[in-house]
């Protein structure tokens, strides 16, 4: 096994370590490149190649004792040259992994991306540029267990950068922010110091702000197709896959198809971290359990009133807290409703083995 080969795709000790007891399978690692739905393209140190998931593993993850493969995961496979394919046996352990939930009222957690070092959050300097929606971003990214940092595109687009620049970077002090063009290249060197030392990147945001346009600067080359903006600013899916991109220079970057729907599952450490300033506020609250809203004595309110916190944050942030909290009752009723049906079908077993025995 080629390790110099694994390295530049994020190979490191605790993915060797999760691997070693397969090695005598004949299996072999390899990260997860591209997903299609029913096939996925490995990069491996044999070179690219084409893969399926077996049925036992497929049964496996629909009983939940496995995780579904996604772009970024490392796995050990079963190579078959002479079939052309090569067969996904395990799913090695995350490090991290960009999840949110799935589209639609379904309750399931849809995991973006794994294994992911630094999330580029992207938003473009036009009437694109949503507070509340980077606001969303940053709860999931620091959820994720990876570095958030923003990136606002098409500097070349907006008459006043630096009042664009401001109004966002008052939403996270402590997160990195550039602005860049990718049309002009301004901005573009600064964001390298996140990529290097086989690093991987994550980037996601509405369709239109230039995450394709972006990626084909990095990588050098037209890798992604590019779509145009319609009259209303609103962009068209051109991603409609994830897919992993090894950098020339060094570096891996995933594109993640634009997000019309970005709904959070039990992020609350994340949540706390992206509204950090509000709950520092709420230390000096008269009540602990002030909800920030009416009471007296409430710190956040008087923050608002002095014009040191914009009340648009405040009605997000209680927004975003009532949609985690939904989902965890949720998931909670979920879990209940599982157990007390296992608890029905081990009743029905231990009767019927008794009526078998005679009792």
């Amino acid at each position: 096994m080629d390790e110099h080969a694994l390295e530049k795709l994020g190979w490191g000790p605790s993915f060797q370590e999760a691997w070693a007891p397969r090695a005598s399978e004949g299996e072999e690692p390899a990260r997860i490149a591209a997903d299609y739905g029913v096939e996925y393209v490995l990069y491996s140190a044999r070179g690219d190649l084409r893969a399926t998931v077996p049925g036992r593993l497929r049964m496996a993850i629909r009983k939940g004792e496995s995780v579904r493969p996604v772009v970024g995961d490392w796995v050990s496979f079963e190579p078959r040259i002479q079939e052309g394919t090569s067969i996904i046996q395990a799913v090695l352990p995350r490090r991290t992994q960009l999840a949110r939930k799935a589209a639609g009222r379904t309750d399931e957690e849809q995991v973006v991306a794994a294994n992911v070092d630094v999330v580029f959050l992207v938003s473009a300097l036009t009437r694109d540029l949503n507070p509340r929606r980077l606001e969303r971003y940053l709860a999931l990214a620091w959820d994720s267990g990876a570095q958030p940092v923003v990136v606002l595109t098409k500097t070349d687009l907006c008459e006043d950068v630096e009042a664009a620049r401001e109004s966002i970077a008052a939403l996270a002090p402590d997160v990195p922010l550039h602005t860049v063009s990718s049309v002009t290249g301004e901005g573009l060197d600064a964001l390298w110091q996140y990529i290097g030392g086989n690093r991987t990147v994550a980037l996601i945001g509405s369709s239109g702000v230039g995450k394709s346009t972006l990626i084909n600067r990095l990588v050098g080359t037209a890798r992604m197709v590019v779509g145009e903006v319609r009259e209303d600013d609103k962009g068209r899916h051109t991603t409609t896959h994830r897919e992993l991109f090894v950098l020339p220079q060094g570096g891996l970057v995933i594109d993640t198809p634009g997000m019309r729907e970005l709904g959070l599952m039990e992020s609350e450490e994340g949540l706390r971290t992206a509204f950090v300033d509000i709950e520092e506020l709420a230390a000096g609250c008269r009540f602990n359990d002030c909800r920030h809203e009416k009471e007296p004595g409430c710190a956040v309110q008087q923050a608002i009133r002095d014009g040191q916190l914009p009340s648009e944050r405040l009605e997000n942030y209680h927004k975003l807290v009532v949609e985690v909290a939904r989902q965890e009752r949720q998931r909670d009723a979920q879990a209940q409703a599982r157990a007390k049906q296992d608890t029905k079908k081990t009743t029905r077993a231990f009767n019927d083995f008794q009526k078998k025995r005679g009792r």
